[in-house]
């Protein structure tokens, strides 16, 4: 992590620490250290323990779990305006990670080291509201992760997946292999299950790319229960 000159702002951009009392955001301000990494960087991994709390001010860090099989699932990104639910849970517990966190892209955030969250937390009503409320709201996406993994129909997941990950466009730079990782299947299964929504003219696949080609039919699919 490269620390950089603290950006004396970066407490106005998360709605929760911006309503802090005023000695607080100064706490985080002066305690606080703005670091970058570059794509690819694995910001954490299993058996280490956090150091810091990250506020993501820009970038996107995925955060997935790797069995000792070598199995992937993404259990879910972090935007900017974010923080992780993970290093939340381990600072809170005082235990190890237990997944990791990639650097999806060149990312920048607010590190605040592990003794002033403490403090923050036993000592400020407001942050210790802001730090469950966004565990909460994760969690809850977790549980809707696990669900569909456990009850959702693969076609249906992947059609879903493909639309999120076109954001509005045709084209997706991704492989079977990620597709897998990020829907925590097996390459095979995303592998005949894309060349079924080729065969129905809905997806055209070349090396790297699938391009959507009836974005109706798609939605449509990704619409079931």
């Amino acid at each position: 992590m490269n620390p950089e000159e603290i950006d004396t702002e970066w407490v106005e951009r998360f709605p929760g620490l911006s309503r802090l009392e005023p000695a607080t955001k100064k706490l985080l301000l002066q305690r606080s250290t703005v670091v970058s990494m570059p794509e690819t960087t694995v910001i954490f991994g299993p058996g280490k323990s956090p150091e810091n709390m990250l506020f993501l001010l820009s970038g996107t860090v995925r955060v997935q779990q790797v069995s000792e099989t070598g199995h992937e699932i993404v259990l879910y990104r972090i935007n900017a305006g974010e923080s992780c639910v993970l290093t939340t849970a381990c600072l809170l517990a005082y235990d190890d990670y237990s997944a990791e966190g990639i650097a999806e892209s060149a990312v920048k955030a607010a590190a605040v080291p592990r003794q002033v969250f403490d403090d923050l937390v036993a000592q400020s009503p407001s942050f210790r509201n802001f730090v469950f409320a966004a565990f909460s709201k994760r969690i809850t996406d977790l549980f809707l992760m696990i669900d569909e993994v456990a009850f959702q129909r693969m076609d249906v997941r992947l059609a879903h997946k493909l639309i999120e990950l076109s954001k509005g466009g045709d084209q997706i730079s991704t492989t079977h292999q990620k597709l897998s990782v990020e829907l925590g299947t097996a390459r095979e299964v995303i592998s005949r299950q894309l060349q079924e929504f080729q065969r129905r003219a809905w997806v055209e696949q070349s090396r790297g790319t699938v391009r959507i080609l009836d974005r109706v039919q798609l939605e449509k699919l990704a619409a079931r229960d």
